[in-house]
C-alpha cells in the first residue's frame, strides 16, 4: 500500500464521516414535541460562528504532503488517527441524541419537563456532541486541511462553542441550580479530561 493509497482512503473515509454526521442530525427520529419553558437566543450566534469552522477546514487543502524518509509510516499512523477519530466522533454524536431524545435542539432551551442527563455519553463529558463535532474538525485538518485553515476551524470552533454553551448551561443552571453545579464539576466541559 503506497502512501498516496493511505492518503486516499483518509480523504474518503472523511467524506463518508461528513455525510453520515449529517445524516445523524438530518434523518433523527423525532420525538413528539413537548413544551418549552425557556430558549437563549445568543445560542444563534454560536451556531453560525460554529457553522463556519466546517468551511474553514475543508476550503483550504493542504498541497504540500510531507515528504520524508519515514513519510509512509507517518502517513499510516495519520490515517490510522482519522479513521478512529471519526468513527469515535459520529458514534459520540449518535449516542447523545438518542440518550437526548426529545430534548434536543438546535437552539439553546428547555422543557417543561427537562431532565438533566448524565448517561450515556454525557458521563463522560456535558457537551459530547460538541466532542464529536470537533473530532470531526480535527479528522478533517489531518487528512485535509492546510494548518492555517485548521487553526481557523479550531478557533470558529472554540469561539462559537464557548458562547453555546454558555447559553445551555445558564439555562440548565436555572432549572436544576445546585445539582447542576455539581454535575458540572465532577464532568468536564468537551475533552473527556479534567484540567
Amino acid at each position: 500500500m503506497s502512501e498516496r493509497t493511505l492518503h486516499l482512503i483518509s480523504i474518503y473515509a472523511l467524506q463518508i464521516g461528513w455525510i453520515i454526521f449529517a445524516g445523524i442530525f438530518i434523518f433523527r427520529k423525532r420525538p413528539p414535541g413537548k413544551k418549552t419553558r425557556k430558549t437563549d437566543w445568543t445560542s444563534l450566534i454560536g451556531i453560525v460562528i460554529q457553522t463556519l469552522s466546517f468551511p474553514a477546514v475543508w476550503m483550504s487543502p493542504s498541497r504540500h504532503r510531507i515528504s520524508l524518509p519515514l513519510s509512509f509510516w507517518f502517513q499510516l499512523v495519520s490515517t490510522t488517527v482519522v479513521v478512529a477519530v471519526i468513527l469515535i466522533s459520529l458514534w459520540t454524536m449518535w449516542s447523545a441524541l438518542r440518550v437526548l431524545g426529545k430534548q434536543w435542539s438546535l437552539q439553546a432551551r428547555v422543557l417543561e419537563d427537562h431532565k438533566l442527563i448524565r448517561e450515556g455519553p454525557y458521563r463522560f463529558v456535558r457537551h459530547p456532541i460538541y466532542t464529536g463535532m470537533l473530532g470531526m474538525i480535527v479528522a478533517g485538518g489531518l487528512a485535509w486541511s492546510h494548518w492555517l485553515g485548521f487553526l481557523i476551524a479550531l478557533v470558529l470552533f472554540g469561539i462559537g462553542t464557548a458562547i453555546r454553551m454558555r447559553s445551555e448551561e445558564k439555562l440548565l443552571r436555572e432549572q436544576f441550580g445546585a445539582k447542576f453545579d455539581d454535575y458540572k464539576r465532577c464532568v468536564p466541559a468537551v475533552l473527556p479530561i479534567k484540567l
